[in-house]
Parts: structure tokens; sequence; C-alpha cells
């Protein structure tokens, strides 16, 4: 897809009421915190630095908007999970995430990544029945598939499509760039059923 090189931040949304009326489809990225959220958006980005990246849990704040070419736009959501912010700052963040990801008409999608060593817990299981209950179309991205080697890889690949049943799933790294087609295939199969002309 060439119009990932003309991505760029659009818009941060602190609360709903900063969340901006939407420039066409929305694909957005979700998992937990330090799972290589931002680094993964990068690499589909083809950009070193457009979403920002830390080592410390809980770097992304709020909604990230980076639009991509004419039409899309990616929206990075803020990691759950364990994350250095007050009770009160991570409730404010699940009332943010459920209402966009509840009334944002634009959103044709959800790509939710989970690390390939520790597979999906409580909080990835949660969201996907929660997408499932508002008709969402989303898909599995296994991060950091890099830090295994090829015949460990194939074996965990394995027992997490017994784990994770019919819903695709895409071995990922941002390091390599394994996945990154796969997962703009799937972006782009899914753009179409978002009703805006990109």
């Amino acid at each position: 897809m060439g119009t990932q090189h003309r991505a760029e931040f659009w818009a941060a949304a602190a609360n709903s009421a900063e969340i901006p009326e939407a420039r066409g489809p929305e694909i957005a990225l979700a998992g937990r915190s330090n799972v290589g959220k931002s680094s993964l958006l990068n690499r589909l980005c083809r950009r070193r630095s457009l979403a920002r990246t830390s080592r410390t849990p809980g770097c992304t704040r709020g909604l990230v908007f980076f639009s991509i070419g004419d039409g899309l736009t990616l929206v990075d959501l803020p990691g759950y999970g364990y994350a250095r912010r007050s009770k009160t700052e991570r409730e404010s963040w699940k009332r943010l995430v459920e209402g966009y990801l509840s009334r944002r008409g634009a959103l044709a999608g959800v790509l939710i990544l989970i690390d390939v060593r520790r597979g999906a817990q409580d909080e990835e299981r949660m969201l996907a029945e929660f997408l499932d209950d508002k008709g969402l179309p989303w898909a599995w991205a296994l991060t950091k598939c890099d830090k295994l080697g090829r015949s460990r890889l194939s074996q965990r690949l394995g027992v997490l499509r017994k784990e994770l049943g019919e819903t695709p799933m895409m071995a990922t790294s941002a390091a390599s760039g394994d996945g990154i087609d796969e997962m703009w295939e799937w972006i782009q199969a899914r753009v179409p059923a978002a009703g805006v002309k990109g």
C-alpha cells in the first residue's frame, strides 16, 4: 500500500469531547501496555518515530489519530493492563475507549495486539467479546514474533491457533517487518465496510 508513506499525526483525544470528526474509515489498534503497539504502528506506516514508543507501560494516554494518505485513519488506543498511572486515570481511559468503539460510525475494524509469548489474557478476551457484541470486525495481531526462534515460533503459533479459534491471526514483528503485508491486506479488506470513501 503506497499511501502508508504519507502517514501523518492528525489528532489526539484525552476525552470524548476532543475526538475529531472522522475524515474517512478508521482502523483501531488495541492492546495491553507494552505489547509493542506503537512500534508496530510505526512499522505499518514505514515511519520510525510516527507513534511515540517507550519502555514505560502506558505511554499512549489517549486516542491518537494518524491519517494515512487521503482517506484511511489508524487510531492508536491507550494500552490497558498494568501502567504507572492512577486507577482513576485508567478508568477514564476505559470509558474513553469503550465510548469510541461503541459509537464511532467510521470504525471499520480493530486489530487486537497480543504478545506471541503471552497469548490472550482476560482483557484481550473481554475486548474480543465486546467487539463481537458490537458487530465490529476484528483480528488478532501477534507481536514480537522475532523474540522466538523459528521452531519455537511454529510451535507457539500452533497452540495459539487452537486457543484463538477461527478469528484471523497474523504473526508480526515490528523489528523484522514480518506480517506487515498481511496486516495491510486485512486493513484494506475492511475499509470498504466502513461505508466511507477514502
